[in-house]
Formats: structure tokens, C-alpha cells, sequence
């Protein structure tokens, strides 16, 4: 076996059944779990509805590169959402889901003949960056994003002489479990070193669609790139269908940018297997053709936050997040001791920070924190705030 999978971790949601394990919660009191990002508003009728009138499509072997159609509506809506303008034959490419597309783009992108291959991520993170470096060969580099730099991505803490090696920059706006959006200065940062350095970036916008007013949509990294006057050079973004249109189970998603990186990184998945279901692209292509459904979907997760976050004022430190359906709370004492007695006594289920994260610089960022996913109903999200209340008041 491959000599590589030694080096990974136990993934955080079994780490939190481990931490459980022996725990009997308050039985009193209904399951409420907010530990994992996994949409549970209903997905939208047309969405279901395009998925089964298409399963004819099933008879057919799909091609890697999407149906025109897909790549046809994608582009629409990144010229909508983005203001760019990008090929479908050659910038865009559909994968099944931002997760898949995360880990595999690091087999395709990292040169193994480099003797020393980094990969910078962000710190806390979402473990697929790690995981797809390690198994491309390369080591990572973890940037703590902390309160004291505004949960910020600073470039300029990673050793001059370490760029060099590096090969590959994940980021992730909004930003997984933070909730912060990167600005254009620093995009213009990050793209003048990929410019010096030659390494490729890697933006993960699978949270961008869920944000708290209308028209003031996060910067992505397209946006970020236009308005810098600049093209897409060693620039991919990465989005998904899931949070933006309730739909985790479709595996959905698309990559956009550099139409070099592009087409290798198709050359790759006609190898590894990977052409979305022909049902699912039909589905998708309708999703991405609509923004009612996502207007609604933001205004409900406006409404959760709205009445969570007064509920928890005062019990637990945190900062409204720019986007995403996270907050990101600090408790007193233990991260991971605050949510096995939680679970314990309330029946609430919330992710240690400290699991999200890796130690660097000698702190692990995410200690001291839980991550509490607003992905319930508004109901069951202001039944948890309040035990999560009286559990601190304990």
C-alpha cells in the first residue's frame, strides 16, 4: 500500500465520535447537531424534478468534459456572479463536487520530480488540503489565521526562502470555519507572489453564495483578478453546488480559470474517472440557471443568525462571520472536553476547534474555539443556543 496514507490523520467527524464514545447524552432532551457543514434546507422541487426526467441520460457513458449545456450555464452564471468572461470549452470544467475536485487538483498540480514540494494552507482548514498534499508527495505549510490578524491568510509570515518550493496555495473565501472573506489587497498580494514564485492557487469558494445582504456578494478571486487588470494566470477557483442550492448529496461543482492549468488538470481526470452522472448535469445546469432558490436560501440563513447570535452574546466570544453558516466561538477551558460535556448534558452537538486545525508555530489556532454550523431549522438552532446558554452558565 501506498506508504503515504500513513502520514493522515483521523478525519475530524471521527475524532468526534471517538471523543463521544461512552458518552449517554441528556435523553430529556431532542438530538440537535451542529458539528457538520451539511446543508438540511429542502432542496429546491425543479432541482429534483430535472434530475429524474433526465434519467434516460443513464443509458450513455458521460464525457469528462461536461455537456455544453453545463459548461454553457456555468459561464452564464460566473459572468453574472463574477463579471468575467470565460470560455466553456476551455476555462470552466465540471467535477462532482468542490471536495473531489480539492484533492484531486493537488495529484494533477504538484511536480514530483521537485525535490522539496509545499503546499500553503490556511489554518484552521478544511482537511482535504492537507490530505491531497501529503498523497501528492508535497509537505504543508499551515498559516495560522488567529483573531489578532483578523482571521486573515498574512502572507507575509511564511519565510522568504520557503516560496521557492512552494507549488501550490490553498485558500478558502469565505473561509471554512471563520467565516472571513479575503480582500482585493490581498488577492494583489497573493497573485504578485504566484507571479515571483510560479505556484498555482487554489481558491475554494464553495461558501459563496451563503452571506447576509443582498448585493453585497463576497470578492472571489475572478472578481478579484479583473479588477487588478490581470488574467488567470495559476489562478482555479473551486464552487459548488451543495451549500449554494441545498443539494450535498448531487456532488456537484464546477473549476474555473487558467485554461492551461485547465486543460491538464482535464487530461488527468479522463484518466482518473471522474465525469459527472449525465442525470446530475442535467440537474445542475438547471441550479445554476436559477437565483430564486438562493435568495430564499440566504434569507433563511439570515434569519437563523439574526436570532442565534443575540441568544449567545455574552456566553460565548465571537465575531459575526463576513459569510458562510458558521460561527466561529470561543469557550473558556478545553475545546474538545466544552463539547463531549455539552453533548453530555444538552444533547447538542458542536465541532472542537482544535480538530480543524494543526499545531504551527507552536499553537494550534483552533484550540479554544468550537465551530457551530447554523444548517438546522431556525428552531432547533435557537433550541441549541439556548442550552448552549445554560450549559455555560452551569
Amino acid at each position: 500500500m501506498n506508504p503515504r496514507l500513513n502520514q493522515l490523520q483521523p478525519y475530524p467527524f471521527q475524532r468526534l465520535r471517538d471523543l463521544f464514545a461512552g458518552v449517554t447524552p441528556n435523553s430529556a432532551l431532542k438530538p440537535i447537531n451542529l458539528s457538520i457543514g451539511e446543508p438540511k434546507h429542502s432542496t429546491p422541487a425543479f432541482i429534483r424534478e430535472a434530475l429524474t426526467g433526465a434519467l434516460d441520460g443513464l443509458a450513455n457513458y458521460p464525457i469528462t468534459q461536461g455537456a455544453d449545456s453545463l459548461r454553457g450555464a456555468i459561464a452564464d452564471w460566473c459572468r453574472s456572479r463574477y463579471g468575467v468572461d470565460l470560455d466553456p470549452a476551455s476555462q470552466i470544467l465540471p467535477v462532482n463536487g468542490s471536495r473531489e475536485a480539492l484533492f484531486a487538483f493537488a495529484q494533477a498540480a504538484i511536480d514530483p520530480s521537485k525535490h522539496v514540494k509545499r503546499v500553503v494552507s490556511p489554518n484552521p482548514f478544511y482537511q482535504i488540503y492537507e490530505g491531497a498534499a501529503l498523497l501528492a508527495g508535497a509537505k504543508p505549510y499551515f498559516l495560522n489565521t488567529l483573531p489578532e490578524n483578523g482571521f486573515r491568510m498574512d502572507f507575509g509570515l511564511v519565510p522568504d526562502d520557503l516560496w521557492d518550493s512552494v507549488q501550490l496555495v490553498y485558500t478558502c473565501s469565505p473561509g471554512n470555519p471563520t467565516g472571513k472573506v479575503m480582500g482585493l489587497e490581498e488577492w494583489r498580494e497573493l497573485f504578485a507572489l504566484s507571479d515571483r514564485h510560479g505556484f498555482v492557487i487554489a481558491s475554494d469558494e464553495c461558501y459563496s453564495e451563503i452571506y447576509f445582504e443582498e448585493g453585497m456578494a463576497p470578492l472571489g478571486a475572478l472578481t478579484a483578478a479583473k479588477q487588478l487588470g490581470r488574467d488567470f494566470s495559476r489562478l482555479i477557483v473551486f464552487n459548488s453546488l451543495s451549500k449554494r442550492s441545498n443539494v450535498p448529496g448531487l456532488r456537484s461543482g464546477f473549476v474555473a480559470g487558467d485554461a492551461a492549468v485547465i486543460k491538464q488538470f482535464l487530461l488527468y481526470r479522463t484518466y482518473h474517472g471522474s465525469a459527472m452522472n449525465p442525470a446530475i448535469q442535467t440537474a445542475s445546469t438547471a441550479a445554476w440557471r436559477d437565483e430564486a432558490h438562493v435568495v430564499e436560501n440566504r434569507r433563511l440563513y439570515r434569519e437563523k443568525f439574526a436570532a442565534v447570535m443575540p441568544i449567545l452574546k455574552g456566553a460565548l466570544e465571537f465575531e459575526a462571520p463576513d459569510a458562510a453558516f458558521y460561527l466561529w466561538a470561543k469557550v473558556a477551558g478545553d475545546d474538545a472536553e466544552f463539547a463531549r460535556e455539552l453533548y453530555r448534558e444538552k444533547h447538542v452537538t458542536v465541532l472542537p476547534g482544535g480538530y480543524l486545525a494543526r499545531e504551527a508555530g507552536g499553537v494550534n489556532p483552533g484550540q479554544g474555539f468550537i465551530r457551530i454550523a447554523l444548517v438546522d431549522g431556525l428552531e432547533a438552532c435557537e433550541e441549541a443556543a439556548r442550552r448552549i446558554v445554560d450549559f455555560v452558565n452551569r
